[in-house]
This record gives C-alpha cells, structure tokens and sequence, in this order.
C-alpha cells in the first residue's frame, strides 16, 4: 500500500518533468534561435529577453504571480500547488538546462513544425496530471472550468492569437507572425489529440433480430457491455433490435467480424467518438476545484 502511495505521488512529478523537458526544447533551443514570436507567457517571456535580457524562466515566473492569485479560487488550491511546482520545474529547466543541448538553426518552417508539436506533447502531459505550467494556462483553465464544453485546444489557440500578433507588431516580422500562428495551430492540435484522443473510440450501432445473441458475441469478443434497444423499421415496420456500444478503435475491428460472423444479415453502423467516458475508459480532467 505504502509503495503503491509513492507511485502514485512520483509518477505525476516525472510526467511533469518530461513534459517540462518538451516544452523547454521547443522554447529555447527552436523558438527562440527561429526568432518567431511565441505563444502563452513564453511568447511575453520571449519578448522580454530580446528586448531585455531578462532570462526567460525568470521572466515566467514573475508574470504568473498576479495570475496565479487571481485564479486560485476558481481552479483550487491543489491545482495551484500542482501548477506551480510544474512552473518551477519547467522554468529552471529553460534557463538551465536547455541551453546545454544543440540549438536548431536551419528553417524557419521546420522550426515552427518541431515547437508546435513538441511543445504540444509537453503541455498535454501536464494538463493530464491535472496540472498546468501557470501563466496564460490559468487563464485558459478557468475560462474551461466555466466553460466545459470548449475545446481545449481552441482556447490555447484565441488565447494565444493577440500574443502572437503583438510580437510580430513589435518586431516587425509579418513572416513571425505566421509562423507563431502555424506554431499555436500545431499546439491545440497536438493538445486535443493527445487529450482527447485517449478517450475516443468508435460507437456501434448493430440493427439485428438476434440482440441478445450480437450482446454474448461483443462481451466473448473483448469483455464490453452493450445496449438493446428496441426499432421498427420505417418501410415495412418489422420490428427489430440496435444493439449500442462504445468500443476502441482496436477493439471496434474484433467485433466488426465476430457480428458479421453470428448474424451475416446484420446491418452495422459506426461512429466515430470523441469522448468516451465510463468502466473500462481513461477520463481526463483538469482544473478539478472539489478536491479533497
């Protein structure tokens, strides 16, 4: 019990350090070096250090202060004490550790594709730890606990437009801002993909006279339950059963066969499922304020 504790304390920390390790690649050793504005806090943090020098770590740090206590009531204490440990995490990490590794110096486009989607896998990890990097993820945070039913993604991309284009503004560079729009593009793709995509699957609709029968085969199949429902057919009215369930994409293939395989006269829909929540599939949630 003691050691399932600890594993359970410890792999949260790890998640966030290796999605602290993506994102700090995809700031400092491509965005900064391509010279493309950038978005969330980074992106400020970014404009401060080529206007200023001020490192760029430190920089986040100091602007996350007035947010944090601003959104603390409405994200909870644990998600803030979790935010704030993966902010310290992945600030030291860029201004220490990164700049011990290579820096990408050939195309500008390549450089926006890598930050985009490496810094998309390193946001997504931490969101799914229930946790966030602080700064402009706060922001989006509350206005997806107020507003549940946004996409995620969507929200990182609006958030980080204005961003984006006050950093091309400023250094003049229309080709930056394009850049740093492709950049937020790949970011909230790669978000809701990697979010999102652990909990889509495939819904089956089977229109059978044998339901109970298509039911045995799915359980024997992969071990999912499903739904009877009772449908009369519009044409001649016959009465039959649709058979309802949410399966994997793997596990959508076993049972596309074992039906046609019981009942050849079957008629089978499906479809495709974004969320799937429920036994037997991965929930992710973020910004939780009942916690205990």
């Amino acid at each position: 019990m003691l050691r399932s504790a600890h594993k359970k304390l410890l792999y949260p920390f790890v998640a966030e350090l290796f999605g602290s390790l993506l994102i700090a690649a995809a700031v400092y050793n491509f965005a900064l070096q391509a010279q493309f504005p950038m978005t969330g806090f980074s992106g400020i943090s970014i404009i401060l250090y080529r206007l200023f020098s001020i490192p760029i770590g430190l920089s986040t740090i100091l602007l996350n202060i007035p947010v944090a206590l601003l959104c603390a009531r409405l994200l909870g204490k644990h998600f803030l004490i979790r935010s704030l440990r993966a902010l310290v995490i992945s600030s030291f990490i860029i201004d220490y550790i990164a700049p011990l590794f290579p820096v990408y110096e050939g195309s500008r486009l390549l450089a926006a594709l890598c930050t985009g989607v490496i810094g998309g896998f390193g946001y997504a990890i931490i969101y799914m730890q229930n946790s966030s990097t602080g700064g402009m993820d706060f922001i989006i945070l509350a206005i997806k606990s107020l507003r549940p039913y946004l996409s995620l993604g969507k929200i990182i991309f609006w958030a980080d437009v204005g961003i984006i284009l006050t950093g091309g503004i400023l250094f003049r560079d229309v080709d930056g801002i394009i850049y740093g729009l492709i950049v937020s593009y790949l970011f909230s793709i790669s978000v809701d993909k990697i979010m999102y995509g652990v909990n889509a699957g495939k819904l089956a609709l089977i229109i059978t006279s044998h339901g109970q029968q298509i039911c045995n085969v799915i359980d024997a199949c992969c071990h999912r339950g499903s739904t009877i429902l009772q449908a009369k057919g519009g044409y001649k009215g016959a009465c039959r059963q649709v058979v309802l369930c949410a399966l994997s994409n793997r596990e959508m293939y076993l049972v596309q066969r074992a039906v046609k395989e019981a009942d050849p006269e079957s008629f089978l829909i499906i479809l495709e499922s974004n969320e799937v929540h429920g036994h037997g599939f991965h929930m992710v949630q973020i910004g939780q304020t009942n916690q205990h």
